[in-house]
């Protein structure tokens, strides 16, 4: 549905954004993830029109387009990282006002105005003004308003930045439920578990450049990184080498430290249960067993070679 092509962005001598290459497919959802700095917001605003690349293509149902084009900003939504409505008014006048920038009017304005804040749960407080919500209530206001003309290819910049577990969960439930509906979605997060509950699919970007993508299990694969078990063991002493090359046979990687013994491997959980008939006897009784599985955040390690909220 949407790809980009070698987009580059420099503000003065600050590279945001060096070579990215990214396509996002109809009906699917997916995460951007990467630190703060990294170049997130500085795409969605491309992508928006809201800022000039410096050089690059972006491509938007097979055609070549700007991304300030009329007929592409009529089917976008987008929900900035922050908070843009007036203050000094209630929810639903905000809404009726942004609604009617997409020639929203009448009776279908209000019909819309009054879905989203019922899918949002603020419709009980649609009276009120936003200078008087919550920061989760206004982040929820914020997602209704992208999303008045029903677009079909939605950008949320961190939307779920600074605000409560209560509102970060009507916002995940919201999300889910959207994307049911066949929307495209664009998600920038540095949060983890947002990245790999909600999205289809997982593209790590770090200083400007996107280092890989796929879904999480092609990211796992595709990682030097293999999944471990840690057994203890007492009497570690008792252990015979032929089980211990049992598990070398099995193409897992083999080793004891004090009474620590660690396997590694792909997959080496579902042997687990092999492995701890073979090493339940009673001359060296298992004591612990801890599973460490391929996750985003070693992933993310590994190939930038710092933390994630670094």
């Amino acid at each position: 549905m949407l790809a980009v092509k070698n987009i580059f962005k420099s503000f003065h001598s600050t590279t945001a954004l060096n070579g990215v290459d990214l396509a996002l497919e109809e009906g699917e959802m997916l995460g951007l993830l990467g630190p703060n700095g990294a170049g997130k917001s500085t795409l969605i605003n491309i992508l928006s029109g809201l800022v000039r690349m410096d050089r690059g293509t972006v491509t938007f149902r097979g055609r070549e387009i700007s991304p300030n084009a009329a007929g592409y900003k009529m089917q976008l939504g987008v929900v900035p990282q922050e908070i843009a409505l007036y203050q000094d008014i209630s929810a639903w006048r905000n809404l009726l006002f942004w609604g009617s920038l997409y020639g929203l009017k009448g009776q279908q304005l209000r019909e819309r105005a009054e879905t989203v804040l019922r899918e949002l749960g603020l419709y009980d407080r649609r009276h009120d003004l936003v200078k008087n919500y919550s920061g989760g209530m206004k982040r929820r206001v914020n997602i209704g308003a992208a999303l008045l003309h029903d677009p079909g290819l939605l950008f949320f910049d961190e939307p779920t930045v600074g605000i409560d577990p209560q509102s970060r969960n009507l916002i995940y439930d919201f999300i889910q439920r959207i994307k049911s509906r066949g929307k495209t979605i664009l998600y920038t997060t540095h949060y983890l578990e947002e990245a790999q509950n909600l999205c289809d699919r997982i593209a790590i970007i770090d200083q400007g450049r996107v280092v890989t993508s796929g879904t999480l299990e092609e990211l796992r694969a595709a990682s030097a990184i293999r999944e471990t078990v840690e057994i203890q063991v007492d009497h570690p002493e008792n252990l015979g080498a032929g089980l211990l090359d049992n598990l070398r046979k099995d193409a897992f990687t083999v080793s004891l430290a004090g009474d620590n013994l660690t396997v590694a491997g792909t997959d080496v959980s579902l042997a687990l249960p092999g492995m701890l008939d073979a090493l339940q006897k009673p001359d060296h009784p298992v004591r612990r067993i801890e599973i460490k599985r391929v996750n985003l955040e070693n992933i993310f390690l590994e190939l930038t070679g710092r933390q994630l909220r670094d």
